[in-house]
């Protein structure tokens, strides 16, 4: 089926198919990408001083809205199997993979192509594994059996990431004014979700994307990256910079919701995965993201000089319900959200 190309084996021809070609003036330009490894801030979550480690990620979310985190307790060991699964898992033969495959974003296991099938016009050059992965005991029975050790592995990883997302999340919310806990205890018990990335190569890259200009809908994510192919690229002051894999680092990027949390004070960023002739590319992005019934309003230390808050109140699941609504490179979501007159 033409929605299912790439993942059928649509990689192997020599011209790209008529699906997946953006017009000209949404093409990649990769003449113009900025690639200098100076302007990404690396942040050593190690630091004995965390008023340093709360500074520095404070100015990463106001000037950015994306750095990475290196020592930042998951081991190499986890991070490594995780990869290590992920290409085993799409080395499958196909016939085995498309018995997950599903075109419905609401099912929490399933196996994909492009962003949302339904909706596109133009197809993005990416196959995906899309789990929930909280709680732990209610979705990974659901996960694939095959390869035998991809749940043991996946949870692990799971579990060590959602430490990380609090560890952020509290400085984070220490580098506005507030008391460490209160960005969390606005998003509730947090769901978890992971999308597992796989881009082939692709015949035509100048033509296509692996996944176009988005922000993202939750509240943080946390991407580790294939060390060997590089491919995430972020928009900055205008221009877009490559994002160069860096060992046993975490790549975040701040999410809708933190930007309405902060009042507008902190940045979704908006990024792109592009994609090349020669290789494969692999990232396993993991999303924290508000209770479902929590509500998003901006604290009102946030809300300067008795002015209004940026953003109406809302919740997850009216966002996420308007997210997937839309497609992908439509109009910024959260403009949808804005308070009259702001």
């Amino acid at each position: 089926m033409e929605t299912t190309s790439v993942l059928s084996g649509g990689f192997n021809h020599s011209t790209l198919p008529e699906s997946y070609v953006r017009p000209e003036s949404q093409r990649p330009r990769m003449s113009e990408v900025v690639d200098r490894d100076d302007l990404v801030p690396i942040i050593d979550m190690s630091c004995t001083d965390r008023n340093v480690i709360v500074h520095q990620i404070g100015e990463a979310c106001r000037l950015y809205g994306f750095f990475q985190v290196i020592n930042h307790g998951v081991s190499k060991k986890v991070m490594d199997e995780m990869l290590g699964v992920a290409h085993e898992f799409f080395k499958l033969p196909v016939e085995e993979k498309m018995k997950l495959y599903s075109d419905d974003p609401s099912k929490t296991m399933r196996l994909s192509t492009s962003f949302n099938v339904k909706k596109e016009t133009v197809h993005n050059w990416r196959d995906y594994l899309r789990l929930h992965c909280y709680p732990l005991d209610k979705y990974a029975p659901e996960w694939p059996s095959n390869p035998p050790s991809f749940r043991e592995i996946v949870s692990k990883y799971c579990m060590e990431v959602r430490q990380v997302g609090y560890r952020l999340e509290e400085a984070i919310s220490e580098s506005l004014g507030l008391e460490k806990d209160c960005i969390k205890n606005v998003l509730g018990e947090q769901g978890q979700h992971m999308a597992i990335n796989f881009y082939p190569p692709c015949p035509q890259p100048e033509l296509t994307y692996g996944l176009p200009a988005h922000t993202d809908p939750n509240a943080i994510t946390i991407l580790l990256q294939d060390l060997q192919v590089a491919g995430l690229q972020v928009l900055k002051d205008g221009e877009w910079l490559s994002i160069k894999p860096q060992p046993d680092a975490f790549v975040i990027n701040l999410g809708d919701q933190l930007e309405a949390l902060s009042n507008g004070k902190y940045k979704s960023i908006w990024h792109r995965a592009i994609v090349n002739s020669d290789k494969a590319r692999m990232s396993v992005a993991s999303f924290l993201c508000p209770n479902d019934c929590s509500i998003i309003s901006a604290p009102k230390t946030l809300i300067e000089d008795g002015s209004s808050a940026i953003y109406r109140d809302f919740t997850y699941t009216e966002y996420y319900d308007k997210f997937w609504s839309r497609n992908l490179d439509q109009e910024y979501c959260l403009e949808l959200f804005k308070n009259d007159g702001t």
